[in-house]
Formats: C-alpha cells, structure tokens, sequence
C-alpha cells in the first residue's frame, strides 16, 4: 500500500481542488482520498510521502506520439528538398521508418518512455512503423512501456506504400498477434495492466481498399480500434475524391473501420459533414497542435464542433503542458472561439481513450480510479481554485514542476530520479542514432 499524505488533490475535469487530502493507494487502484483519509490504513503502508501541501494531479495522456521517431532529434542525415507535407513524409520520415532495426525501436521506446514521466505523462499511446522489421516490432515498443513503467498503447500502421499487399498484410498480422498476445496474458492472469492495443493504418492514401478490408476484419477480431491519420493535408483529401469518389471518412466508415475506440489523427482537412459522421460514430479526434504547425498544413477549425477532441504531439515528445499550452495559444490566434478550460477537457480527454481499452476508470482522484498520479512543485502565487486550474495551466504550471510520478500504483520517478540507468539508456541511444542516420544516407526518397 502506498500513502500520499497531506496533498492538494487537483483534478483536471471536472475541475476540483482538495485540500488537506490523504490519498490511500492499494494495488493499482485509489482505495480512499480526503482529509485524515489515511488514518486507519497506515498500519498496512509499504511506504508514505508526506507531500506538505504539494499539488497531486492525475496523470497527463498523449493520445498520439510516434516512438519511432526518438532517435530523430537533430537528425545529420542528408535531407533533400522538403517544399510539401509529401516531400517531408518522403526526405525524412519515410526513409528513417525503412532504416529502424528491432534495436533501433527498442531505444526510441525507452528514450520516449522516459522523457513522458519526466513530463509528468503517465499513459502514452504511439502509432508505430518499421517496414524494414514488421513482425514482433511491437513487442520492442511494449518493452520500453514495461521496464520504464509507463502506461501505454501501441500499433501498427498497415500501409501499401513499400511494398504493396505484402506489407500491407504483414502489418495487419502484426496487430492481430500483439492483440491477442495482450488478451492472452489479461486470461492467464499474467498481463502487467501496462500495455493495451489498437489496430494502426498509415494513412488513406497509403491503404487500398483491399487492405481496408484486412484492417476491418482485424478491428472484428481483436475488439479494438483503429488508429490511423486522416486528412493531415488537403493531399489525403484530393486523393480519396479522385481514386474513390467519397470523402475519406466516408470512404473509412464504409469499410467498417470506424467505431467507438477508433483514434482519427489530425483531421484538419475534414469536411463539416465528416465531423458529423464522427461524431455519430463517437470516435476520436486527435489533435496535434505543434505538429500542425512545424509541417504547415493549416489550422483545424473544426475543434468546437468535435465530440471527442483529445490532444497528441504526433512525435514531438510527450511533454503534454507545452502541447496545451500551444494548442490554446494556436487557437486564440486563429481567432477560436475555445478557452483555456476546453483544452484542459481536450487534455483529460485522453483518459476516455483509456477507458475504453483498459476496462476502467481513469483520470480522476477519487476512490475506484487507476493510480496514474504526478506529485507537483509548482507554487501558485495566485488562488488555485477550481474555477481558474485551466487559467494556471496555460500561464503557470509545466513539466518543470513534475517532482514525482506514479503509474498503475508504482513510483516510477521519485524525486526526479529513476531507479534505472538514464545516462546509460541515453548513451546507448545515441549510438543508434548514428547508425540509423548512416544508414538512411543509403537510402532514395520514394
């Protein structure tokens, strides 16, 4: 049993703040929260922080990040001319997904898992791709989850764009086994409670209708959704009218891919009707404000009118304070209509995303909730009150206040320290890198 003693509970939705508050761990679960709370449970403690007023928050969530692109930061490789959102996917992104080795996405894992806690994200869900080591690449990202200790979701992103129906197939495989590796263990009683799966597809206009149909059929069998980027550029639009006749959401809900747990990334080309349709489907949005803005492909005005708006970085880190605070301060500028507290709903969106895989509740300090916790330094200089915590998230509060973490009951930061070798995990990343980046160099855009 863990203890948290004399904290002040924030909530991010609905917004609350409990002073004084005792939070009484057992297991994975938040067994009892309040002032004096703790009282009769400290004979059975395995171990108590005394907080002393410090700020505990429930756990942040990105609802879309891409491991693979870890070992990406200051990349050296040579890069030809990117003048589009294409030529960029093709320079950079795609040649460095062919490059990854099974070592390669092992340290992209570790390295994104541990800059999330140190941001106070507890629960990450990632898109994943490597063409060049399709089967049990997963596995690789779900070691990352495990031996950090984060929470996460993983996938894979079935695309044609390499190697056609082969590829598109391989991809497919990889989600079903992972999936059913996952209910497997949750039967046999041996699943950590960690790592849950989707059923990931690149894009639209990177998917044939042929392997639509694998990745319906995969969503039927495995019970999950699908996790897929729509309309990032006005490109995945234009492709869908001419080759297909239909919008893209369309075009995806047709085939069956779209239901309750499906993650629909970026969506800033969409059509009025295409919101609508998802939110019939009560599906999610993801959207990813600082990615939007480093590819320039416009603004998504469609946030006010979304259902399920939840936010992601798409690969830009995990620190989800910065990713609020440039989502809110994006949509001001593009003149929206959104106030700092929708973006805190946005935030804490993430944790119905969990739900809804997980099987339980997330996102709140009450009894009954998953332990998914941050102890935070930050000291307001300004009344913290449940009417302005998204005013203090957007000017005060970040990932520079994050003292100490707890993911599914487990400390896994205390003090800003890991019981595991960061240094040594960094180094060895770094050396990847440099393998990773030669190697691209040998490889053509396409």
């Amino acid at each position: 049993m863990l203890i948290l003693k004399s904290a002040r509970a924030v909530d991010w939705n609905p917004p609350r703040v409990q002073e004084h508050a005792d939070i009484v761990i057992e297991k994975d679960t938040i067994l009892a929260v309040g002032p004096n709370a703790a009282l009769s449970y400290y004979d059975r403690a395995d171990h108590v922080i005394d907080c002393g007023g410090k700020i505990v928050h429930p756990g942040l969530v990105c609802s879309h990040h891409h491991y693979y692109s870890g070992l990406s930061r200051g990349v050296l490789a040579e890069i030809g001319p990117t003048p589009d959102f294409i030529s960029i996917l093709k320079q950079l992104w795609w040649r460095l997904d062919r490059s990854l080795t099974d070592e390669d996405i092992y340290w992209s894992s570790m390295i994104c898992s541990i800059d999330a806690l140190k941001c106070g994200t507890t629960a990450v869900i990632d898109h994943h791709a490597s063409p060049g080591c399709i089967p049990g690449s997963l596995d690789h990202i779900r070691r990352g989850f495990e031996e950090t200790g984060l929470r996460g979701m993983t996938c894979y992103e079935v695309t044609d764009r390499n190697n056609g129906a082969e590829e598109a197939q391989m991809g497919i495989e990889e989600n079903i086994r992972f999936a059913r590796t996952i209910d497997r263990e949750r039967k046999e009683g041996t699943w950590s409670g960690l790592c849950e799966a989707a059923v990931g597809a690149h894009a639209p206009f990177t998917v044939t209708d042929e392997a639509l149909e694998g990745i319906a059929d995969a969503i039927a069998q495995t019970g999950r959704g699908i996790h897929i980027h729509v309309a990032e550029d006005r490109y995945d639009v234009s492709h869908s009218h001419h080759y297909y006749g239909k919008d893209l959401i369309r075009r995806l809900d047709d085939a069956g891919v779209i239901n309750e747990k499906a993650l629909l990334v970026h969506g800033v080309h969409l059509s009025e009707a295409e919101i609508e349709l998802i939110n019939e489907r009560d599906a999610f949005l993801i959207h990813n404000a600082r990615s939007n803005m480093n590819n320039g492909i416009g603004y998504n005005g469609h946030l006010p009118g979304v259902k399920h708006a939840v936010l992601g970085t798409d690969g830009i880190g995990a620190n989800m304070f910065e990713e609020f605070k440039i989502a809110f301060f994006k949509h001001k500028d593009a003149s929206g209509s959104l106030w700092p507290d929708d973006f805190t709903r946005m935030l804490s969106g993430g944790n119905r995303i969990l739900e809804r895989y997980f099987n339980r509740p997330f996102g709140v300090i009450e009894p009954g909730y998953a332990a998914d916790l941050v102890i935070s330094d930050y000291l307001s200089p300004t009344p913290l009150e449940a009417e302005n915590i998204a005013g203090h998230m957007a000017f005060g509060m970040g990932a520079q206040d994050v003292r100490t973490v707890i993911v599914n009951g487990k400390i896994v930061m205390e003090d800003r320290s890991f019981s595991l070798d960061v240094e040594q995990v960094y180094r060895k990343a770094a050396e990847a890198a440099k393998r990773l980046w030669k190697y691209m160099d040998t490889l053509s855009a396409r």
